[in-house]
């Protein structure tokens, strides 16, 4: 089967350092960080009180208050994503066919902050089953995947992919399979994240899997460092239009940047640690860099998974090395989660999008908050430590690694018609 080229048309996005794709990418060339103290909800009683939250966020900036009610946090923050993305790519009925236009919109976890409420509040009461009849609609993760389709009229291939922090990324590997093998058209895809809750710390204190800096939370998220101690946890969303090249071009669409390869893969070591040698993220690297037909001395930058934790901070420079060999040492490597935290199934959209825009402008965010080396990782690696670098990308991946060892990796190339 003939492979069509896939590019992506249209970006949105809505993080801890920024509300739109524009101050998204500002915050990460300038090093921002979006931690701070816990808003949402009391965290006194927590181990760790800090995450990144979306900033400034009001509902009712976006929604009416009888959509407020229909939707859980997580489902918003990828509804003004995805209207960003379709607004910025141009795409309309009356330039495309909605037959044609698939939506692969997903999430990590979904409306667990509902879910919560709703026990909560049926616990506190007499206990009669009296639940919102947008129980189950809020707390779904396929929701704002149909959401997005009734709203623009899009009947092409609609569902969620679901692998925890892999689960943006394998979204839009799908959305790559589907146009360049002829199904659609064009495919708006992401994820978000929304789990700066009660079951949501808690749940990850539990498995000391957060950070608990409580006394320094701007320097909390210190992937690649000697004296990290967990992931910060993030929120918001990021959304993508990908087309057909043809497609796109007919249209007179802007072309940011082409898809060109994806690869997948298992762990199958554990539930929550990664292979402590890399093999499913070595596998993943490599899958990508086959489908996309490629030797690794082509890449020059690569958007790590890069959490911040102790176990897989060390195996993801790990996998590198056995990826790319001495080439490993010229690629231009950076963790953004340094400056927005982890926004969980959201993680791989944004971080597709922070890739795109390198590529586009020549710029390599920074890993922030790095103070010492650790022994344990090749210091030789350049992880862009602390500063932005100018650098003409052609290539450029991203990785994505979710519990259960689910892996995810994008390759986007440099657009030339």
């Amino acid at each position: 089967m003939e492979s069509k080229r896939v590019v992506v048309t249209g970006l949105g996005a809505i993080t801890p350092i920024g509300n739109t794709v524009k101050d998204f990418w500002e915050g990460l060339v300038k090093g921002k960080n979006g931690a701070g103290e816990i808003t949402r909800f009391d965290s006194t009683l927590f181990k760790t009180h800090f995450a990144c939250e979306v900033k400034g966020y009001d509902p009712d900036d976006f929604f009416d208050k009888k959509t407020v009610r229909k939707y859980d946090l997580f489902a918003q923050f990828d509804l003004i994503a995805a209207d960003e993305a379709i607004a910025d790519s141009g795409l309309s009925p009356e330039n495309t066919d909605c037959d044609e236009v698939g939506v692969m919109i997903t999430s990590g976890i979904g409306g667990v902050n509902h879910f919560y409420s709703e026990m909560m509040e049926y616990a506190d009461t007499d206990r009669v089953p009296r639940f919102s009849p947008f129980l189950i609609t809020k707390m779904i993760v396929n929701m704002p995947a149909g959401v997005v389709s009734i709203k623009y009229g899009f009947r092409g291939p609609n569902y969620a992919t679901v692998s925890a922090c892999a689960s943006s990324a394998h979204a839009i590997i799908d959305a790559f399979d589907n146009i360049r093998y002829g199904r659609c058209q064009a495919v708006v895809a992401g994820g978000a994240g929304a789990a700066i809750t009660v079951p949501g710390i808690g749940g990850f204190n539990s498995m000391k899997a957060l950070s608990t800096r409580n006394d320094d939370p701007l320097t909390a998220s210190r992937p690649f460092d000697l004296n990290r101690d967990g992931f910060v946890m993030g929120e918001g969303a990021g959304c993508l239009v990908f087309e057909e090249y043809e497609h796109a071009v007919a249209r007179g669409a802007k072309i940011y940047a082409e898809v060109v390869g994806g690869g997948t893969s298992a762990d199958a070591y554990h539930i929550t640690a990664p292979h402590p040698e890399g093999k499913g993220a070595i596998l993943s690297m490599q899958r990508a860099l086959k489908d996309a037909g490629l030797q690794p001395e082509a890449v020059d930058h690569i958007n790590t998974h890069g959490t911040s934790t102790p176990a897989g901070d060390l195996a993801e420079p790990i996998a590198i090395k056995e990826v790319f060999g001495e080439h490993a040492y010229n690629i231009s490597i950076n963790s953004t989660k340094s400056m927005t935290g982890h926004l969980l199934g959201g993680a791989g959209a944004i971080e597709a999008i922070a890739s795109v825009l390198a590529l586009k402008n020549g710029i390599v965010p920074p890993t922030i908050n790095h103070f010492d080396d650790d022994p344990q990782i090749d210091s030789r690696l350049d992880f862009t430590f602390n500063k932005a670098r100018q650098r003409d990308i052609h290539y450029a991946l991203s990785n994505s690694f979710g519990f259960g060892g689910q892996n995810a990796t994008l390759i986007f190339k440099k657009f030339k018609s």
